[in-house]
């Protein structure tokens, strides 16, 4: 049944992760987690991606979050609730982590854990009537900090404060203003959209894409950087990748890119 309610298909060299629960505005139970988890470890170990697309069923919602009616099993206690954060953290990390590009691509309400889950994307491309929020101070719930970061580096603190004290819901202009998605689309052209920037990612080399992901996470760490770290930087010029780019450049051909 889990697996049933977190598909994955693949397409060529781009994965397509599916929250499946629209019944539920593809709110997460525990095991849905836990799946999200396990997907995203293996997408990460899969050398031949080189995007993942992380969506929810139905239109109606990218996720609502977490599934409220189980807490009294799961989230009862403070105990309870470190352990049950032990498996949701663990799939955010693993989304995170994900050596590729991931895009969340999101229609409708996305809202407290969906919201987070959306946040640990790399790119979040939403529809117009698409609304975002966390609404979490009408359940007398703390969003922990490991779950805020992310929302508070694309946002900024005051629009994070606003969000979380007001629990108000905010549409997809707010949302673009407030550096939470990259791009809004119109509902009827959503796909195609979201083809369109999918495909700018798969058409370049992927170790590139990978490396500049890394960087830029690295570069959210306040340590300094090591001089093993510069000189990753430099790794690309042995790469296939760049000779194969740099010729097809000076012959004007289109590259082929083998990520290696």
């Amino acid at each position: 049944m889990t697996q049933d309610r977190i598909q994955l298909r693949r397409q060529g060299d781009v994965a397509h992760v599916v929250i499946d629960r629209p019944d539920k505005l593809n709110c997460i139970d525990l095991a849905m987690w836990d799946r999200l988890r396990t997907v995203f470890g293996e997408l990460d170990a899969d050398a031949g991606l080189r995007a993942v697309v992380l969506a929810g069923a139905g239109g109606r919602a990218f996720s609502v979050g977490a599934d409220i009616a189980e807490f009294e099993a799961t989230r009862a206690d403070a105990v309870r609730a470190r352990a049950y954060a032990e498996v949701s953290h663990g799939a955010l990390a693993a989304v995170a982590r994900c050596r590729h590009p991931v895009v969340a691509a999101i229609t409708g309400l996305c809202v407290g854990g969906g919201l987070e889950l959306a946040c640990v994307a790399d790119l979040r491309m939403c529809t117009e009537g698409a609304r975002f929020g966390i609404p979490v101070n009408r359940l007398g719930l703390v969003v922990a900090l490991a779950e805020l970061a992310p929302l508070q580096r694309l946002v900024g603190p005051a629009n994070a404060k606003e969000m979380l004290l007001t629990g108000a819901l905010f549409g997809a202009a707010d949302a673009l203003r407030m550096g939470l998605v990259n791009r809004v689309a119109p509902q009827e052209g959503f796909d195609a959209a979201l083809g369109t920037l999918v495909a700018a990612i798969v058409e370049g080399a992927p170790l590139v894409a990978r490396w500049h992901k890394r960087f830029v996470d690295r570069l959210e760490d306040p340590r300094p950087l090591t001089a093993a770290e510069h000189d990753e930087s430099y790794r690309c010029f042995d790469t296939e990748d760049f000779r194969a780019g740099t010729a097809a450049f000076l012959a004007r051909t289109r590259p082929v890119f083998t990520g290696s």
